[in-house]
């Protein structure tokens, strides 16, 4: 995966360390038992008397679905195996179990209640959120390709001269508009190669080094949230705002970039003050040098009028009337028609991610699919929950889920909750400015975390140069967090009361 980008080497050592991590004797025991105390609950789940469950009218289809979500969210916080590979057992147990094509004699609607449809549940791998995902993949290898993001990087970074704490903001910026169209992972594995001569020219024992280190992952976790394809968190979030069948409130991509972008912005200025602060430079100049050219050519011609006329078009997809999803199909049909993406470049695209992706979707169909979301509904009294506490905890949940499994594992769980609750409450969320504020506010909470190595991909690749300590991005992660998520919230309203959103 992105060995297409520059910096490679850096994703793949890290890939490496986990790898040896994972398979280390110790922790080879642990997963046995934790795996072994995950299909314990699962299967206690299953067999309970459907009464115990405190839902009048719980079939045991709905039964089913509660245990497969359970047993979702202990592997995916357990990570006892990677995450798309619970997503795919999500989606196989499902379709054995609770669907129209499932095992004959537990899947009979007469005694089992009613069956979700197997076609559904396969159709979340093509929910039209993918395509959005597989959009920003493709625009991100056509520009590595074509050395388009190695020359932007470099036109954008020389107007911030040779002091070092402009280099700092310099950097911090240019990744957070990359963070926004490509993935934060291969932007921070690029972005930390280009620091690497500015390293050398630092000095050993000053903090500078720490700072630069730590710039890029916080302004890739910030920048990510600039744009619905920023960060999966993001797009999931936009997948049950807009569901037709859901809230159906019609965000589009330019409406959420209004708000956000101005959001990341002060985000990306509150940070950088903070690094000179705590991690002050000794050197105060600095010699940058970025190595890499654009390619020249009708190819590269064609990649920056594609990636400028895509841009406009979710930008302006109100005026248009072609929606974010649509959109991010065309630079795929241009450049697979131009020959310059192949069919070797598809290995580039991140399908670990497109597969969890979809077996949470795959969930939260099978709870509405089902009934078991409306059977939630009148059995819990959302409604008498105050509005304030439902967005402080989901908040507040999220936040710490996201510092210890996956960002996308996280959004996949809570969602589709977090759908039923504002169903629920009606109204009476309007008073903190509707789903929006709880969604998006959740998407916000993910990207906010970054206290652990583990908690992003960004982190873990800045980690593995040596040149932070846990301790130091703990610190820097928890005042960032705190301030993303209430900045963040206040953006929300704000967007509400000027009906941005």
């Amino acid at each position: 995966m992105f060995k297409n980008f520059v910096g490679f080497n850096l994703v793949e050592e890290m890939q490496k360390l986990r790898h040896g991590k994972r398979f280390n004797p110790m922790k080879l025991k642990k997963k046995t038992i934790g795996l072994l105390f995950v299909a314990a609950v699962f299967l206690v789940l299953w067999f309970l008397p459907t009464e115990a469950f405190g839902m009048d009218g719980l079939t045991l289809v709905q039964q089913r679905i509660i245990a497969i979500f359970v047993y979702a969210t202990l592997m995916w916080i357990m990570e006892l195996v990677p995450a798309w590979a619970t997503s795919v057992s999500i989606m196989v147990l499902l379709l054995l179990c609770a669907s129209d094509s499932g095992i004959k004699w537990i899947c009979d609607p007469g005694s089992a209640g009613q069956l979700l449809s197997y076609r559904q549940i396969m159709a979340s791998f093509a929910d039209p959120v993918i395509m959005l995902f597989i959009g920003g993949f493709v625009l991100a290898i056509a520009t590595t390709k074509t050395g388009l993001d190695v020359h932007l990087a470099k036109v954008l970074l020389t107007p911030f001269g040779k002091k070092s704490e402009n280099i700092l903001l310099g950097f911090m910026l240019v990744t957070a508009l990359f963070s926004m169209f490509i993935s934060n992972t291969a932007t921070t594995a690029m972005m930390l190669t280009f620091l690497a001569p500015v390293f050398k020219q630092l000095p050993d024992s000053g903090k500078g080094r720490i700072a630069m280190a730590l710039s890029i992952p916080i302004a890739a976790n910030l920048g990510g949230m600039g744009t619905p394809i920023g960060t999966p968190p993001n797009t999931i979030a936009l997948k049950y705002l807009n569901n037709p069948e859901g809230l159906n409130l019609g965000i589009g991509f330019g409406q959420w970039m209004l708000f956000m972008v101005p959001f990341v912005i002060i985000m990306i200025l509150i940070a950088w003050m903070l690094l000179k602060k705590m991690f002050p430079f000794t050197q105060k100049t600095i010699e940058l040098k970025i190595e890499g050219e654009l390619k020249k050519g009708k190819e590269t011609t064609l990649v920056i009028v594609t990636m400028i006329v895509t841009i406009l078009l979710w930008m302006l997809d109100t005026v248009t009337g072609i929606n974010t999803y649509t959109v991010a199909l065309i630079p795929f049909a241009v450049f697979a028609m131009a020959g310059i993406i192949t069919k070797y470049d598809l290995d580039e695209i991140n399908w670990s991610v497109i597969w969890m992706v979809a077996g949470g979707f795959a969930l939260g169909y099978a709870m509405n699919g089902s009934g078991l979301a409306a059977l939630m509904v009148r059995a819990i009294p959302f409604a008498k929950f105050p509005p304030i506490l439902i967005v402080l905890l989901s908040g507040l949940l999220c936040y710490v889920l996201s510092n210890l499994i996956s960002h996308s594992a996280t959004a996949a769980l809570l969602m589709p909750i977090l759908v039923v609750v504002c169903t629920a409450m009606g109204d009476k969320l309007a008073a903190i400015g509707g789903p929006t504020t709880v969604l998006i506010g959740v998407a916000i909470a993910s990207s906010s975390a970054m206290i652990l190595p583990i908690s992003t991909p960004p982190n873990a690749l800045a980690y593995a140069t040596n040149l932070v300590q846990q301790k130091d991005m703990a610190k820097t992660g928890i005042i960032i967090g705190i301030i993303s998520i209430v900045l963040g919230y206040m953006a929300l309203l704000a967007a509400r009361a000027l009906h941005i959103v």
